[in-house]
């Protein structure tokens, strides 16, 4: 059991290879966080619609609960191999997967999922429950993808985190900052000075001097980074500032990364919009894990 005053990291898990690799990349966090890790899967005890189903009902529950279980002991034992010294214990939820563990986001540090589960259909990059939960997460959510999703995870590469002066953004520096700490990592910072594309100003006959620009973002950025740069002296910092479109600069970035952190709406989302179009493209198409990183209360 986890104590009541301690926020553990939560894993989801269904028996598909990507939430096996979830499991590792949740243990490995857990230890540098020295937090519990639960490891939970949620079985969804629906009615099955075919003849004699009152005779088939009860056996195909008990199927489910005990491919349940068996899930978890696997996911126990890969957490333990992953990291030794990680404090484990598993939870048999009964109920939908995304809503059980939307539920769990509300006391835990983390949620961490995998970006394709079994129901995956082929072709399809990351999963609807892994959607769903890093648009209605209460707390940080990381979809392990990318690197951390095969064989050989990227250990050397730096954070990165989105930044963009909105009330998510502001959430995400903290995060991004602690991550590169316990990884002794540097931190890379990505900002961009507008979300249109360059060729309208030309064609609207709009003379940018982007010089000017830069400069006065690159002293906003340093503004925004100041707070967490102060708690985390040892933390090498560089900042990209680039012109327009974060996603499609974020997701160079995450190329050589071991993680991409961003908020889960910017300055550009419309109200009512709880995952941005950033994050969105980046939990799809991210070379490494990524993290959302809601508002603060």
């Amino acid at each position: 059991m986890v104590e009541a005053d301690v926020r553990p990291i939560v894993v989801g898990v269904d028996g598909s290879t990507a939430a096996t690799h979830a499991v590792s990349w949740a243990a490995q966090e857990a230890v540098r966080r020295d937090l519990p890790l639960v490891i939970v899967h949620a079985c969804a005890l629906v009615p099955v619609a075919v003849p004699y189903a009152e005779a088939l009902v009860p056996a195909y529950h008990r199927a489910q609960l005990e491919y349940g279980r068996e899930w978890l002991d696997a996911a126990e034992s890969a957490a333990r191999e992953a990291a030794p010294d990680v404090h484990a214990s598993t939870d048999l939820a009964r109920g939908w997967a995304a809503e059980q563990l939307i539920a769990r986001s509300a006391s835990a540090e983390l949620v961490v999922l995998g970006s394709r589960g079994l129901g995956g259909f082929t072709g399809l990059v990351v999963g609807s429950i892994a959607v769903a939960v890093a648009t209605y997460g209460h707390c940080p959510i990381v979809v392990v993808r990318g690197a951390d999703a095969r064989t050989e995870p990227r250990h050397e590469g730096p954070v990165v985190v989105g930044v963009d002066g909105s009330p998510t953004s502001a959430a995400a520096i903290p995060f991004a900052f602690r991550a590169a700490a316990s990884r002794g990592v540097p931190l890379v910072a990505v900002h961009t000075c507008l979300d249109l594309p360059l060729g309208g100003f030309g064609e609207i006959g709009v003379d940018v001097d982007w010089d000017v620009i830069e400069r006065e973002q690159r002293a906003l950025v340093g503004e925004w980074l100041a707070p967490a740069q102060a708690e985390y002296p040892d933390v090498p910092v560089e900042l990209v500032v680039a012109r327009y479109r974060p996603a499609h600069t974020l997701l160079e970035q995450a190329e050589n990364a071991q993680l991409v952190v961003v908020g889960s709406r910017g300055r550009g989302g419309f109200r009512g919009l709880l995952l941005g179009s950033t994050s969105h493209a980046l939990i799809y198409h991210a070379a490494c894990p990524v993290a959302v990183v809601p508002p603060r209360p």
